[in-house]
C-alpha cells in the first residue's frame, strides 16, 4: 500500500497567559470596549481602535493563532481588505509572504470556458486579491496590536456569561487562575459562527445548512503549476463535479474537490483516496507532499440586527456565507473597519451614540447582498433539479462562445467592496473609494489609505477651491473631525497634484466640487457646489451630529 508524506506542521506562535488584574478583586472594573474572540475580524477591529489611539480589552479562549493542526482555512484577502491593511499596518507583511494574483481561468471539462483579470478595473495600490493562510493575517495582526500598544490582549480567558445592564454590559471570565467579572460599556462578538454569547442571549441567527459537500487538500508540489485561479465547473477527473485550484504562501496550493453529497467524509479525507484525487487531476508521476487534508460542508445564517443594545456582532457571529467568492473573512473585516472608526468617534467626544446605529445600517445589508450572491453561485456549483442541471449546461455551452453568457457562468463572485444604501448618515449612499497612489504638488508620493491612518477624520477632497472658500470652510467645521486637501489651485491647502483618474474616481467634474471621504474610505457626500455650508451639514450627517453640534 503506497504512503504519503505530509509536509512537516506549521509552528504557530503562542503567547502566554498572564493573570488578569481583576483576579480575586471584589470590586467590578468596566471597560469601555470588550472584544471577545481573536479571529480575523476581532483582531482587526482591535488593531483598528490602538491605531485611532483607542484603549480596548481582547479575550481569547486560546493562546495562539489559526487551527491547531494548521489548515489553510480562509485564504483569499480582497483587495478592500488589504487596503485596510495598508492602514493598519501589516499589508507590506502580507504581501510580501503571500500570493497575489488577478487573473482567473475557469473550464468545464476539459474545455477553457472563460477567463478575466481583476486587474483592469482597479486603480488601487492593492492587488485585486491576495492568498495567504488566514493563521499568517491573524499572526500579523497580533504582532501589529502588540507593537501599538493600546490594547490588553488576554489569552486563555473564556467567556462564560453575558449580562445586558441598561448602559453596558456585564461578563464573566473562565481562566486557568480562576473566575472574575468585569463590565463593558460596549462588547464586541467577534466568536465566530458558533458564538457562544449569541446563543446565551438567545439571538436567532436564521441558520441553514446545505448538503454540498467538499475536501480540502493543501499540498505541495515539486513540479509548479500556474499561479492563477483555475475553477472547474465539472471536473472529469472529479466525476464531474467542481474544483478549485489556488497557491497560497509557502508553495502551498489549495484544491478544493466537491464531493457526493452522501458521502462518507472521514474516508474521502484519507491520505490514499485524496491522492487518488491528485493523481486522477495532474497525471500518475506527479510528486507531492500533504500539508493537510480535510472535509467540510458549509452552512450560512444572519442576524437580523447586528447591534442588541450595548452588545455588537461582527464577522462570523454576525453572518455566515458559503465560501464562493472569498465573501465570508473579508466581509468580517470590514465589519471591523466599518464599525471601529464609529467607536473611536463615540470614544474622543466628538460623535455620539447615535453613530454606531448606522453600523447596522451599512453592514447587515452588505451581508443580505452577500448571501444572495453566494447562495446564487451554491446553486450552479450543485444545481438542485434536472432543470436547473439543464440550464447550468446550456449556460456553459454558450459561454465558450458567446460574452454575453460568460457573465452567467457563476463559480464565485469575487469578493468587492459592498455599496451601502441610502439612510441617515448616508442621505446619497456610500461607495469604497479605491486606494489611490496620491502625489503631492511638491512630487513626493502618498495614497489615501495613508492619508486616512493619521488619526480619524473624514478627508474632504476639494477641486481647486478658492482661498476664501477655504478659509470660510475651516472656521465653520474647526470644531470638526475634517482634513481638507485641495486638488490642484492655489488655495493654500496642502495640495495634490491634478490627475484625472483622481478626479474620474471620485466623480469630481467643475471646480469647487468636493468629495467627503469618511474614515474607513467609504464616500460620504459629493458636493458639486461646495460651500462652507454645505461641507459643515454633510459632515455633520455623516457622523450623527445635529446641526447645531
Amino acid at each position: 500500500m503506497e504512503t504519503f508524506a505530509f509536509a512537516p506542521a506549521y509552528e504557530l506562535p503562542s503567547w502566554p497567559f498572564t493573570p488578569p488584574p481583576e483576579l480575586g478583586e471584589t470590586k467590578i472594573v468596566r471597560h469601555p470596549i470588550v472584544i471577545v474572540g481573536a479571529g480575523p475580524s476581532g483582531l482587526t477591529l482591535a488593531c483598528d481602535l490602538a491605531q485611532r489611539g483607542v484603549r480596548a480589552v481582547l479575550l481569547d479562549e486560546d493562546d495562539t493563532v489559526g487551527v491547531r493542526g494548521a489548515s489553510s482555512r480562509g485564504i483569499c484577502y480582497a483587495q478592500k481588505s488589504l487596503e485596510i491593511f495598508e492602514r493598519l499596518g501589516i499589508y507590506e507583511r502580507m504581501a510580501a509572504k503571500g500570493i497575489t494574483w488577478s487573473f482567473g481561468r475557469t473550464f468545464s471539462g476539459e474545455q477553457e470556458v472563460y477567463n478575466f483579470n481583476l486587474q483592469a478595473n482597479s486603480v488601487s495600490r492593492q492587488p485585486p486579491f491576495i492568498n495567504l493562510q488566514q493563521f499568517y493575517v491573524e499572526w500579523f495582526l497580533v504582532e501589529r496590536i502588540l507593537e501599538l500598544g493600546l490594547t490588553e490582549v488576554r489569552w486563555k480567558n473564556r467567556v462564560a456569561s453575558v449580562e445586558q445592564l441598561h448602559d453596558g454590559v456585564r461578563i464573566e471570565v473562565e481562566t486557568p487562575d480562576g473566575r472574575y467579572t468585569i463590565e463593558a460599556d460596549r462588547l464586541i462578538d467577534a466568536t465566530g459562527a458558533n458564538s457562544p454569547i449569541r446563543t446565551q442571549l438567545g439571538i436567532d441567527a436564521h441558520s441553514s445548512r446545505s448538503t454540498d459537500r467538499w475536501c480540502i487538500s493543501d499540498v505541495r508540489f515539486k513540479k509548479p503549476l500556474p499561479t492563477e485561479r483555475w475553477t472547474w465547473v465539472d471536473a472529469p477527473f472529479n466525476e464531474g463535479r467542481g474544483v478549485w485550484q489556488h497557491l497560497m504562501a509557502d508553495g502551498v496550493w489549495r484544491i478544493d474537490y466537491q464531493m457526493p453529497e452522501d458521502c462518507d467524509t472521514s474516508y474521502i479525507s484519507k491520505p490514499e483516496v485524496a491522492g487518488a484525487r491528485l493523481r486522477e487531476q495532474l497525471g500518475p508521476g506527479v510528486e507531492f507532499e500533504f500539508v493537510w487534508i480535510g472535509p467540510y460542508g458549509y452552512r450560512d445564517h444572519l442576524l437580523d440586527s447586528f447591534r442588541h443594545g450595548n452588545v455588537f456582532f461582527i464577522g462570523d457571529a454576525a453572518h455566515v456565507v458559503s465560501p464562493f467568492g472569498a465573501r465570508g473573512g473579508n466581509s468580517g473585516i470590514q465589519d471591523a473597519a466599518n464599525l471601529g472608526w464609529k467607536l473611536a468617534l463615540v470614544a474622543h467626544g466628538q460623535a455620539s451614540d447615535a453613530l454606531l446605529d448606522s453600523y447596522d445600517a451599512e453592514r447587515q445589508p452588505a451581508a443580505q447582498e452577500n448571501l444572495r450572491v453566494t447562495s446564487r453561485s451554491a446553486r450552479f456549483l450543485a444545481p438542485l433539479s434536472p432543470a436547473e442541471h439543464t440550464l447550468r449546461r446550456a449556460v456553459v455551452s454558450l459561454a465558450a462562445r458567446h460574452p454575453f453568457a460568460r457573465a452567467l457562468v457563476n463559480t464565485g463572485r469575487m469578493s468587492v467592496a459592498n455599496d451601502y444604501p441610502s439612510a441617515p448618515q448616508l442621505p446619497e449612499g456610500g461607495r469604497s473609494v479605491q486606494n489611490l497612489p496620491l502625489r503631492w504638488a511638491d512630487g513626493s508620493e502618498t495614497t489615501l489609505m495613508q492619508l486616512l491612518a493619521d488619526g480619524t477624520q473624514c478627508i474632504g477632497l476639494w477641486l481647486a477651491p478658492t482661498r476664501a472658500e477655504v478659509e470660510a470652510a475651516m472656521e465653520g467645521t474647526a470644531s470638526l473631525p475634517l482634513r481638507l486637501l485641495a486638488i490642484g489651485g492655489d488655495s493654500g491647502l496642502p495640495t495634490l497634484q491634478p490627475d484625472e483618474r483622481l478626479t474620474n474616481h471620485l466623480g469630481l467634474r467643475d471646480a469647487g466640487s468636493l468629495v467627503l471621504v469618511r474614515p474607513d474610505a467609504y464616500r460620504a457626500a459629493t458636493l458639486p457646489h461646495a460651500t462652507p455650508e454645505a461641507i459643515a451639514d454633510a459632515l455633520r450627517t455623516a457622523l450623527a451630529r445635529n446641526t447645531t453640534s
